[in-house]
C-alpha cells in the first residue's frame, strides 16, 4: 500500500514556506507583489478566462475606449512586442508554451497573471515573512519602501494611475494596460487565517532587509527595469543563501548542537570549467549539496514533532509559552526526557500504523534493518519515513536550490556545464548588485552615502556579510588549509575578480599596488538619496 500522505507531508513553514520545486523568480516576484499590496495575505482575483497574447494586444490596439492610452499602437506590431517584451511565459518557444502573466515591472501586474501557470510555490510568502519579521534599521520599514517603489511612485494613494517621464516604455505600457482592464478584474484580499512563523535564521532576515534598503537608495537614478532586475537577483540570492544555510543549521539543531555562525562558499570568478579555481568551487558546491539528506531527515523530525505537539494540545498540554505557531526551538524541546513517556506512546501509535500500511512492501528488508537498530519507536518512525522519501526530496530540493541560485542565468551564484558538476560562481550581474549595496556607507549625520572601496575591503565585505570567498578558502565547509597548488588557483581567481570589476565599469587601474586598487561608484549618492 505504501506510505499515507499524513506520514509523508514534508513542508513545515517554521523551517521554510517554500514547497521545494523548480521556481522562476519572475513568478515569485509577481506573487510577492500581490502579498505586498494586501499586507502579506494572498489575493482573490476574478476574471472570466485565462489571458492570451491576443487579449493583451487587443486591449492595446483595438478597443476604442483605450485609444487614449495606446496612441499609435497597430495590432501586429503590438502583438509581437507584447509577446517578446511584456509577457512571462512557461516553456517559451516550445509547443507547450503557456502565458504565466506580465513581467513584474509594476505592482498591479499580478492582477493579469494566469495563476495556474504562474506558481511561486510559497517562495513569495517566505520572502514576505522574512522582511516582515526583520527590522530595516534607520531607514524605516523595508516593506513600506518596496510598496512605495512598486506602487506609490507610479500610483498616488488617491489619484489615477500615472506614468512619469523617467519610467521606461515597457512599464508605461503595463501601467496603461492595468488601467485599461481595471473594470474587468476583481481583486480582493483573502482574509482566511494565516500562521506567521518567526524565521529560523533571524540574522539572515535582517541582512536581506538591510540589503533591500541599501539597494533602493539607488532607485532615483538607476532605470526602473534595471532596478527590478537587481531586486529579483537580490531576492533570489538571499533565498538561496538562506536555504543553503538551513541545510547546515537544521541538522545541527536537531542533533542538540549549537549551529555554527560562520559559513563559507568558494566562488569561481574566472568562469572556465575544469580550471583550478573551478575545481575548488565544485568542491564547495558538492559539500553544501551533500547536506540535503541530513536536512530531509531533520525536516521530517521537526514535522513529526509538530504533529506530536498538536496531539499534546488536543489533550490539553501546552508545548510553548507563546500563543500561535510553535517555533522549531520549542518543538525540539519535545525530544527531552520530560516528554519521553508521551513521545513513546505517540511514536508507537504512528509506527504501528505505518508498518501496517507498508506490509508486504518491496522495501520490507530496508524497514527491518531500521527496526533492528533498536531505536525508540518515534525515532524509528522518522527514520523509515525518511528512508522512503529522501531521494524524492533530494531531487526537488536540488532543483529548487538551483533555481534560487539562478543556475546558468544572469545573476547566478551557481553554474553547471552540460554533463558537468555544479560549482559556485560570481556572475557579473550578481557582482553589480552586491557592489551597489557595498558602496553605500553610513553618513555621520544619518542616512547613507556612496564611498570608494579598496578591492581588499570589498572582498572582506563579501566574506563577512555573506560568506562568499574569492581570494582565500573558507575555514571549513569542505576545506582545510590551502595547499601550494591552491594558492596558485586563488591568485588566478583574484585576478579574474579584478578583471570582472573592470568589465562592469566599477574599477580602473591607477596603481599596481594591491592596497591602492579602489572600486569607484558609478554615481555619487548623498544621504538623501540624490546624486551629483
Amino acid at each position: 500500500m505504501g506510505l499515507k500522505q499524513q506520514d509523508t507531508d514534508f513542508r513545515y513553514p517554521g523551517i521554510s514556506y517554500i514547497d521545494y520545486k523548480l521556481l522562476d523568480m519572475d513568478r515569485v516576484l509577481t506573487a510577492f507583489l500581490m502579498r505586498l499590496n494586501h499586507g502579506g495575505a494572498p489575493s482573490r482575483v476574478s476574471r472570466s478566462a485565462d489571458l492570451t497574447v491576443d487579449h493583451y494586444a487587443e486591449e492595446m490596439s483595438k478597443k476604442e475606449e483605450n485609444r487614449h492610452l495606446f496612441e499609435g499602437f497597430d495590432e501586429e506590431t503590438t502583438r509581437r512586442w507584447v509577446e517578446s517584451h511584456l509577457i512571462d511565459m512557461v516553456n517559451r518557444g516550445k509547443p507547450t508554451q503557456k502565458i504565466a502573466g506580465l513581467r513584474p515591472l509594476y505592482g498591479y501586474t499580478y492582477r493579469l497573471r494566469n495563476a495556474r501557470h504562474s506558481r511561486s510555490y510559497g517562495a513569495d510568502e517566505h520572502l514576505y515573512e522574512l522582511l516582515r519579521h526583520a527590522s530595516a534599521g534607520r531607514d524605516g520599514d523595508t516593506l513600506r519602501l518596496l510598496r512605495e517603489f512598486f506602487f506609490s511612485d507610479l500610483n498616488g494613494a488617491l489619484g489615477p494611475l500615472t506614468a512619469t517621464a523617467d519610467v521606461d516604455v515597457e512599464t508605461q505600457a503595463l501601467i496603461s494596460l492595468v488601467e485599461a482592464v481595471k473594470n474587468q478584474v476583481t481583486d480582493t484580499r483573502d482574509n482566511r487565517a494565516r500562521m506567521s512563523y518567526p524565521p529560523l535564521l533571524p540574522d539572515a532576515a535582517k541582512l536581506l532587509a538591510d540589503d533591500v534598503v541599501r539597494l533602493l537608495y539607488h532607485r532615483r537614478y538607476i532605470p526602473r527595469s534595471v532596478m527590478i532586475d537587481y531586486l529579483k537577483i537580490l531576492f533570489a540570492f538571499h533565498l538561496g543563501l538562506y536555504h543553503l544555510r538551513l541545510l547546515k543549521t537544521l541538522p545541527a539543531l536537531t542533533a542538540g548542537q549549537i549551529p555554527e555562525t560562520q559559513h563559507g562558499f568558494f566562488l569561481d570568478v574566472g568562469g572556465t570549467p575544469n580550471s583550478p579555481s573551478a575545481k575548488l568551487a565544485e568542491r564547495s558546491a558538492q559539500t553544501w549539496y551533500a547536506r540535503i539528506p541530513d536536512f530531509v531527515r531533520s525536516t521530517y523530525l521537526v514535522k513529526k514533532l509538530d504533529d506530536f505537539a498538536r496531539h499534546l494540545h488536543r489533550r490539553g498540554k501546552r508545548v510553548s509559552g507563546a500563543e500561535g505557531p510553535v517555533p522549531v526551538t520549542d518543538l525540539l524541546r519535545l525530544l527531552g526526557p520530560s516528554w519521553t513517556k508521551d513521545r513513546d506512546a505517540f511514536g508507537t501509535f504512528k509506527l504501528t500504523a505505518l508498518l501496517e500500511s507498508t506490509a508486504a512492501d518491496d522495501r520490507e528488508r530496508e524497514i527491518r534493518e531500521i527496526i533492528d537498530l533498536g531505536l525508540d519507536d518515534f525515532t524509528t518512525y522518522v527514520e523509515i519515513v525518511t528512508a522512503y522519501k529522501v531521494n524524492f526530496h533530494r531531487k526537488y530540493l536540488t532543483e529548487c536550490l538551483d533555481a534560487l541560485l539562478l543556475k546558468n542565468r544572469s545573476g547566478a551564484m551557481i553554474a553547471q556545464p552540460r554533463r558537468g558538476r555544479r560549482r559556485f560562481v560570481l556572475d557579473g550581474r550578481l557582482l553589480e548588485v552586491l557592489l551597489q549595496i557595498a558602496l553605500l556607507t553610513p553618513a555621520p549625520g544619518g542616512g547613507l552615502h556612496t564611498a570608494e572601496l579598496r578591492v581588499d575591503e570589498f572582498l572582506a565585505i563579501l566574506r563577512d556579510r555573506y560568506g562568499l570567498y574569492v581570494d582565500r578558502l573558507p575555514p571549513g565547509d569542505g576545506f582545510d588549509r590551502a595547499a601550494i597548488t591552491d594558492h596558485t588557483a586563488l591568485r588566478a581567481n583574484l585576478n579574474a575578480f579584478v578583471s570582472r570589476l573592470r568589465e562592469i565599469g566599477f574599477y580602473s587601474d591607477l596603481s599596481d599596488a594591491y592596497l591602492s586598487q579602489t572600486i569607484t561608484p558609478r554615481y555619487v549618492v548623498s544621504t538623501d538619496g540624490t546624486t551629483r
